[in-house]
């Protein structure tokens, strides 16, 4: 059986992000640029305070990110 995907605000998103080497770039209405300086990767985090991503969103953040997806479980 496998295993469902995360359920994730933005805040949470944003903090492994953080905590992995990413930095805030920019931000245009409420997308959020998020780049890591040395491996090059980039990731756009939507930000609606309180909501938890989409699933789909959040699997293209992991996928973007190069983070493994046990990271982002609570």
């Amino acid at each position: 059986m496998s295993q469902r995907a995360p359920q994730l605000t933005e805040d949470e998103v944003t903090r492994v992000l953080r905590r992995r080497g990413f930095v805030l770039i920019s931000q245009r209405g409420s997308n959020q640029k998020w780049r890591h300086p040395e491996a090059g990767r980039q990731v756009i985090v939507p930000y609606h305070a309180g909501k938890q991503l989409p699933t789909g969103t959040l699997k293209s953040i992991i996928e973007g990110s190069g983070i493994p997806e046990r990271d982002f479980r609570r």
